[in-house]
């Protein structure tokens, strides 16, 4: 089972959600998981989101684990890799979970000296970026190219974005 995480910021609260789906081309999640997380989310900190977003993602992840005990990968809204080898988001993910599932990166705005694999999806002229630890990049991007839907963002990754923003928070 694959999963995808997303987490949306209220100025007091913050939502996550999760969908899981066992293969790329599925167009419907098998499962969808939200969380909301009550107190002010914290500051946004340029270079630092990890301090604001990531204990969101690893709670979002053990819950996904009583849908799906052995997920086998882990698509996030953002970058892996930064420049250098320098963790993204999903790169302490990676890390935080004891570099144990692999985690997909797919990000919609360039990075400037990110290693990101760019493709194109639909007939969108604009890249979504992909970087990946823990799996080859070019099998992580192949992947997210196989994804249901016929626009830039594939489905599942647009329904996890909306069911982090779907209830009030």
């Amino acid at each position: 089972m694959h999963i995808a995480v997303d987490v949306y910021y209220a100025p007091t609260s913050a939502r996550g959600a999760c969908v899981g789906f066992a293969s790329a081309e599925d167009e419907h999640p098998a499962f969808v998981v939200t969380e909301d997380f009550p107190g002010e989310p914290g500051d946004y900190e340029p270079g630092d989101f990890k301090k604001r977003e990531l204990p969101y993602l690893v709670q979002l992840v053990d819950r996904a684990r009583a849908h799906a005990p052995e997920i086998e990968t882990i698509l996030v809204d953002g970058y892996v890799w930064l420049d250098g080898g320098r963790p993204g988001l999903g790169g302490h993910l990676f890390e935080t979970l004891g570099s144990s599932i692999p985690v997909i990166g797919v990000a919609k705005t360039r990075f400037h000296s990110a290693n990101a694999i760019e493709i194109l999806r639909g007939q969108s002229q604009s890249p979504l970026y992909v970087t990946a630890a823990g799996l080859d990049a070019q099998a992580a991007a192949e992947l997210v190219r196989a994804m249901h839907g016929e626009h830039r963002i594939p489905t599942l990754l647009r329904i996890v974005d909306h069911a982090s923003r779907s209830l009030p928070v």
